[in-house]
């Protein structure tokens, strides 16, 4: 079950709550207040195999040129 972070907009505090997808949102803080809030945050994005980073392009763009200068000069 996931974990949903709540804010208390009278209170200021943010607490947690395990919960169903189907449950409803939690309406009081643990304080008695009725004024709460779900408080959404980015999802985390993982980059998996190589061409992701800029190291890697200039890697294989510096290294092909070279070599290509390499075997046209070996070929004369």
């Amino acid at each position: 079950m996931p974990i949903y972070e709540y804010e208390c907009l009278d209170c200021g505090i943010h607490f947690e709550r395990v919960q169903r997808f189907s449950d409803p949102p939690v309406e009081e803080c643990p304080n008695g207040h009725r004024h709460v809030r779900r408080v959404f945050h980015a999802p985390g994005i993982i980059f998996k195999g190589s061409g992701f980073y800029t190291t890697d392009y200039a890697r294989k763009s510096s290294n092909g040129g070279e070599k290509k200068e390499e075997k046209g000069e070996e070929k004369k």
